[in-house]
């Protein structure tokens, strides 16, 4: 079970863009890294190519180690811990696409995506 997932809305906890949030637009191979909405924002110098025609400075957002986050939780606006649900017979609690859900460790609210 991932803890964050595409489209989650994140806290920073640490490094330069600590305490801004966004939703996460990719999570990368291995699962240890997460690209950010709008932060860790880096410039690229390029150059001019024949199949990508002009160069010049491209800025886009850079990685960040998937531990330096943390999901949002939507009842409180606060950043949370993340566990696995239970039913009444201490079963993993499933959805519809037979997903594990995803709760607050603190409230037990479920997590919603943005």
């Amino acid at each position: 079970m991932q803890r964050v997932k595409v489209g989650d809305l994140v806290q920073v906890i640490a490094g330069k863009e600590k305490g801004k949030r966004g939703a996460v637009k990719r999570i990368l191979k291995g699962g240890e890294r997460v690209i950010v909405d709008g932060l860790n924002v880096v410039v690229r110098h390029t150059r001019p190519t024949q199949q990508g025609g002009e160069g010049g400075r491209i800025s886009k957002e850079a990685s960040i180690h998937i531990s330096n986050v943390m999901p949002i939780n939507s009842a409180t606006d606060k950043p949370t811990r993340v566990k696995v649900a239970k039913d009444e017979a201490g079963k993993v609690a499933r959805d519809n696409a037979g997903n594990k859900v995803r709760v607050s460790a603190s409230k037990g609210a479920a997590l919603k995506q943005a």
